[in-house]
C-alpha cells in the first residue's frame, strides 16, 4: 500500500516554501520573469545559428500571429 501520509507532508512543505518566497503553486508567470528566462537562450541561439535577420523575421511573424 502506498505511503500517502508522507506524500501529503511533502506537498504541505512545498506549499509553505512557495508561500514563504511569495510564489504561487499554479498559474502564470509574470511576463518580465518569462522574458528574463528566455533572453539568454535567445541570445545563444542568435550566436549559434547566426544573424539577426532570422530573429527579426521570426519575431515579426510571431507579432503578426498575435495580432500586434
Amino acid at each position: 500500500m502506498a505511503d500517502t501520509a508522507s506524500r501529503a507532508m511533502i506537498r504541505v512543505r512545498e506549499r509553505k516554501a512557495l508561500a514563504a518566497f511569495g510564489g504561487r503553486a499554479s498559474g502564470q508567470r509574470h511576463p518580465l520573469v518569462a522574458t528574463a528566462m528566455v533572453l539568454p537562450l535567445a541570445a545563444l541561439l542568435v550566436v549559434v545559428f547566426g544573424g539577426w535577420e532570422a530573429v527579426v523575421t521570426q519575431a515579426s511573424s510571431v507579432g503578426v500571429m498575435l495580432g500586434r
